[in-house]
């Protein structure tokens, strides 16, 4: 066992956004399991998902590259990750690590694991509170515990659907953080939310009937990530209670945040704003990761791989997009890549540039939320990103987009292929190629439940999905998801 290589355990903690985690100063005790837990080794403040939601940000984080080197971009995804491209799995198993994934079949991003476990991690009113992580953990313990008996290193990845809609913890902790009448018919925080056309049929098939408070809501997510906590808490002992602390790196991080009462893209993970791209990023190995540290530079999903890599000492001869951190973590010379490309692509298509000054965001077609087509936030001066700027800020404009093609012909050119963003046309699945008015996206866009919304990341419709309509199963296979 001794001189067995390193285990490494991944905690992908989908939708969580680190402004809502106590260990990132949020002011409610939402991860006081994981703040403990961090304090064994080294927290990150600025790690950034450029390429939201799921299977994008997933993608960089498992192969070490941008968009234009796996070329994937979307959700509802027409094709695997590029033959070319190697996954963390695929490396580390041909590196003698047995490897299992749990929660994210079916996902070109998944790519690779010898062992695939499902869990029941979605839910909604009708089903009653949701146990997302105890079901993970009934089915990841007992592989953990397997793997950890066996000789051969493991790899094991565990997505944990807690912070992802529908937000319906189970109690205490669906009132841990609310103390008000979520149905007081005064309250109409909820009316503009439940009037969205494309979004409030999902909602209704998971808020309480009659609720009317925004903050009820909210209250849900935060209560989510505290039960998840508690739930991972078992995770962390059961490392401990193996006695393979010391020769497993951990790693906690996200595929990207989530929008709550934010920017007007409700309950969801869509908008380049900072509550969906910023993302949480743990390591901790006692004896091999300093313990006790923070960095705020900037790093990215893409760095991910290569970082881990590097900790594993293990040479994969893959010409990397992102690049190891060890040396930040070593205190050697690191310089930051401090401005980055940033694409969406689920229920909008944009893209942009985000420097430390500025946010730029470009619409590639008319949005179903009817924004503006520019949109420039000065993160300075409104870190919250609610005042766009753009026509007061012409020139910034102008040099934020001269920035950003700029980059955009660079990457072109050495990899040979078009930006994805501009060849995903039909990302939709609505076989119309771009939208024409955001009138036409805002009626033609629709998800009407948890089983759907479940359908959209993977590569078949599921069990789950069975008694939606004729015409929104035969819409989710229209789509030909991944």
């Amino acid at each position: 066992m001794a001189n067995k290589k390193t285990n490494l355990i991944i905690l992908g903690i989908d939708s969580l956004r680190p402004d809502h985690m106590s260990l990132y100063g949020y002011h409610h005790l939402t991860t006081p399991h994981i703040d403990r837990y961090a304090a064994n080794g080294v927290v990150f403040d600025n790690n950034f998902s450029p390429h939201i939601p799921t299977t994008p940000g997933y993608g960089s984080m498992f192969t070490g590259m941008d968009c234009f080197g796996n070329d994937i971009v979307a959700l509802r995804h027409k094709g695997g990750l590029l033959p070319n491209v190697k996954t963390l799995a695929e490396v580390l198993g041909e590196n003698g690590y047995t490897t299992t994934c749990v929660g994210f079949s079916g996902n070109p991003a998944s790519r690779g694991f010898d062992n695939y476990i499902d869990f029941s991690g979605w839910g909604s009113w009708e089903e009653g509170r949701s146990h997302k992580a105890e079901n993970l953990n009934d089915v990841a313990i007992p592989e953990l515990k397997r793997l950890a008996a066996a000789d051969q290193p493991f790899f094991l990845f565990m997505r944990h659907m807690d912070p992802h809609s529908p937000y319906l913890p189970p109690r205490p902790f669906d009132r841990t953080f609310y103390d008000g009448n979520e149905c007081d018919p005064n309250n109409k925080s909820l009316d503009e939310v439940m009037s969205f056309k494309p979004f409030c049929d999902y909602f209704a098939s998971w808020f309480p009937p009659g609720c009317t408070d925004k903050d009820y809501i909210i209250a849900q997510y935060n209560g989510a990530i505290a039960y998840m906590d508690a739930c991972i808490q078992n995770i962390f002992a059961t490392i401990d209670n193996l006695g393979i602390a010391e020769n497993t790196l951990v790693v906690i991080n996200s595929d990207h945040g989530e929008t709550l009462h934010d920017h007007d893209c409700f309950y969801d993970h869509h908008g380049l704003y900072e509550c969906t791209t910023r993302v949480p990023l743990i390591l901790v190995q006692p004896g091999k990761i300093p313990a006790g540290m923070r960095f705020s530079e900037y790093i990215q999903q893409k760095d991910l791989m290569p970082t881990l890599l590097d900790l594993l000492n293990i040479d994969s001869g893959i010409d990397f997009n992102g690049r190891s951190i060890v040396p930040l973590i070593n205190g050697e010379e690191y310089v930051s890549e401090s401005e980055f490309y940033i694409t969406e692509c689920t229920w909008m298509r944009k893209h942009g540039w985000r420097t430390p000054h500025w946010k730029l965001i470009q619409a590639l077609e008319p949005d179903f939320h009817f924004k503006p087509e520019i949109e420039l936030y000065d993160l300075n001066k409104d870190p919250g990103e609610l005042v766009n700027v753009a026509e007061q800020e012409p020139e910034v404009v102008a040099m934020l987009l001269a920035r950003m093609n700029s980059w955009i012909a660079k990457r072109t050119g050495e990899t040979g292929r078009p930006n994805p963003m501009t060849t995903n046309l039909d990302w939709h699945g609505k076989g119309c190629g771009p939208f024409k008015s955001s009138q036409q996206a805002y009626d033609s866009m629709h998800i009407g439940s948890p089983g759907a919304a479940q359908a959209l990341q993977q590569r078949n419709t599921p069990d789950s999905a069975k008694g939606e309509s004729l015409q929104e199963l035969q819409t989710q296979r229209g789509q030909k998801v991944l």
